[in-house]
């Protein structure tokens, strides 16, 4: 499957030259700046209020510049990054053990499996300790010990404490704090901000990204909106697996059509699959509940020791609570000793995966597996009773001191829990399996983040990721307001300097009508076609086809009945899919008509990229590469990104690479042993 040329010529990462750890440093002192009076010239487009959109907006606007931001939601404290629960990661070494920038960056790229760039992997873990001063700045309640210093936790690096924390969810703290900056700048009159709106194309002027085709999701209005830059931060894909842990509205619409327009679409294959969800419950779910990952940090996962154990509990014939210590397998701490329950994301996952798929499942299904707290209760029970001189060894002290401590951890969480399953996870361990989560493919951007078209970048998890193959837990939240804050507002400048002179973006010229009608012709299409299936009956098959085929592990033959599979689904849609009500209204059927047309697309180069990458590396599981132990096994072949360039139907993408060079960092084989 490799072309000629190993590599693209295509393809300019723009990567600054000097050593790695200056690389940032000397970046910003040579690019170009525009002075406070002309950033008041100067219009940006921002689609997407996350983390990365809300923390771009506000700060762009604070600089100066006329900011325009669009968000489906009715508000953009609403955006996805709210159910983030675990923290986010930053190289402080508060605790003294060892972190340290590189060490950070270190991690990421070897969580990552080695397929990351490693110049904005370290800028990412440079600039992390400043995110946690900017949000103690805007007051996000960040968790504290008993002397007033902030907190952290372990998940984001296993072995090292950098994973800062907020009661309750710290996505929702962080964006209440980046939509407070925002709200700022809404007052000021320099952001204009549109709620309930959708970007549905974007407009290409003399090659550059000058504007947007938006749809008021109320009202139904199509307008124009132009700018002198283009910036998307509109999430991950993971919706294409219909069942996943994004909210139901995240979608891939405002990325692939930047794909459509000239931007190229890298590591599509490269999806996270989260270990910590609450499993399955039945064939009518329409999301899937996330549990925070920090619950590694205590809770032991195990299955029964026994297949006749597990088939008893799957009866219902035997408590988890009834099996003694010897026959449980702790299968995480039995075969990665020395990470054990905080082996990262996907080595959790299919370890999990292999142990269901070998009858060992806990639920009537036999697809979940336990995450157990007794010992952590215990431990911390008796550390509570030494420090207040009570009796350590009464059991009932112990319990309910030892709750205290993980409720003040974990209590949301815990609630949760107890209201979806209704079980208390207190006395019982609680029930998870792996589901869909983050993706780590997106829009391929250069050091710049700006994509192959001039003027539009793309941040968060829009891009193709710092991550690579995996992400570590808690760089989401991260890499989102690295971006926003830190990243996008030198890089954009340095491209807008160029525009001080040219004046307004008219929004009449030949490209956005043509760009407008397209939409329209595309809105009549599915309010007219009046077929048989509804929109969810098509995502919802397109997404088994996704997790049978493409999920946490994936084979030739598989892969090549997914590519058929789906082209045919599309080719049926197209024909049979029915929309009701009207365009000029609001009209979620025919929101989510959009997005899922755009799905069926995105699955079948999902599925063609994973084909193409012959290797295991991180959430990509090649079955036929893979180690005697059942581990992932890399290429060095395949030591690039894969880029793909839209030509039509997915089958006709053209693959380009950027080779992945590794200077600072030793590639070796990934042992978390």
């Amino acid at each position: 499957m490799q072309t000629e040329n190993k590599y693209s010529e295509k393809l300019d990462s723009r990567i600054p030259n000097g050593p790695i750890d200056k690389k940032w440093t000397n970046y910003k002192n040579k690019i170009n700046l525009v002075s406070p009076a002309n950033k008041l010239k100067l219009d940006i487009i921002v689609v997407g209020t996350g983390l990365a959109g809300g923390s771009a907006s506000a700060t762009l606007a604070e600089l100066g510049y006329n900011v325009k931001a669009f968000c489906f939601q009715d508000s953009p404290r609403r955006a996805h990054s709210i159910a983030a629960q675990g923290g986010i990661n930053a190289a402080k070494n508060y605790q003294g053990d060892g972190d340290s920038t590189y060490r950070l960056f270190y991690d990421t790229v070897k969580g990552g499996d080695y397929r990351s760039r490693e110049s904005n992997v370290y800028r990412l873990a440079e600039v992390s300790t400043n995110i946690i001063d900017q949000c103690v700045a805007q007051g996000v309640p960040f968790a504290r010990d008993y002397g007033g210093l902030l907190d952290n936790r372990s998940f984001g690096g296993v072995l090292v404490s950098r994973t800062f924390y907020a009661k309750g969810q710290t996505g929702q703290q962080l964006l209440l704090g980046a939509y407070s900056a925002m709200n700022r700048q809404i007052a000021r009159g320099k952001i204009k901000m549109y709620n309930r709106h959708e970007m549905l194309d974007i407009v290409i002027v003399d090659g550059k990204a000058r504007g947007v085709i938006v749809r008021n999701l109320v009202t139904g209005e199509i307008k124009r909106h132009s700018a002198h830059a283009v910036v998307l931060a509109t999430g991950g894909y993971g919706n294409v697996f219909y069942l996943s842990t994004n909210a139901m509205g995240s979608n891939v619409t405002a990325s692939w059509k930047a794909h459509k327009k000239g931007a190229y679409f890298a590591n599509p294959c490269f999806t996270q699959i989260h270990p910590t969800c609450i499993p399955v419950s039945g064939e009518y779910q329409s999301k899937l509940t996330l549990m925070s990952e920090s619950l590694r940090n205590d809770g032991r996962i195990w299955v029964p020791k026994n297949i006749a154990d597990a088939k008893l509990i799957r009866e219902k014939k035997l408590k988890a609570t009834d099996l003694s210590e010897e026959n449980r397998d702790y299968f995480l701490e039995r075969r990665y000793p020395a990470f054990g329950n905080l082996v990262p994301r996907d080595v959790a996952s299919r370890a999990a995966k292999e142990r269901c798929d070998a009858g060992f499942g806990v639920n009537k299904t036999g697809e979940a597996v336990y995450l157990d707290f007794a010992s952590a209760i215990i431990r911390y029970g008796k550390e509570q009773a030494r420090l207040k001189g009570l009796d350590e060894n009464d059991d009932n002290i112990i319990q309910k001191l030892g709750n205290e401590i993980i409720q003040k951890k974990y209590g949301n969480l815990f609630q949760m829990y107890e209201k979806i399953v209704d079980e208390n996870p207190y006395k019982t361990p609680m029930m998870i399996y792996p589901a869909v989560h983050y993706t780590m493919g997106g829009v391929w951007v250069d050091y710049d983040l700006m994509s192959t078209i001039p003027g539009l970048y793309v941040t968060g998890e829009a891009n193709f990721s710092d991550h690579g193959a995996n992400r570590l837990g808690a760089s989401a939240l991260m890499q989102g307001l690295a971006d926003g804050y830190f990243i996008l507002p030198y890089t954009i400048g340095d491209y807008l300097s160029k525009d001080i002179s040219t004046g307004p973006i008219p929004n009449d010229t030949k490209e956005f009508i043509e760009a407008e009608k397209k939409v329209i012709e595309n809105l009549n299409f599915f309010i007219n076609n009046n077929g048989k299936f509804s929109v969810d009956y098509f995502h919802k098959k397109l997404g088994k086809i996704m997790w049978d085929k493409c999920g946490m592990a994936r084979n030739k033959k598989i892969l090549e009945e997914a590519i058929k599979e789906i082209s045919n689904l599309r080719k049926q849609f197209w024909k049979e899919v029915k929309v009701p009500g009207d365009k000029n209204e609001y009209n979620e059927e025919l929101a989510k008509a959009l997005r899922v047309a755009d799905f069926l697309e995105l699955g079948e180069l999902f599925a063609k990229d994973a084909l193409e990458r012959e290797e295991s590396c991180g959430g990509h599981f090649r079955e036929e590469h893979q180690t005697s132990e059942g581990e992932a096994k890399r290429s060095n072949e395949f030591q690039h990104v894969s880029a793909w360039e839209y030509k039509g139907e997915p089958k006709d993408a053209v693959l380009h690479r950027e080779e992945l060079k590794y200077n600072d960092i030793e590639v070796k084989e990934r042992s978390y042993k």
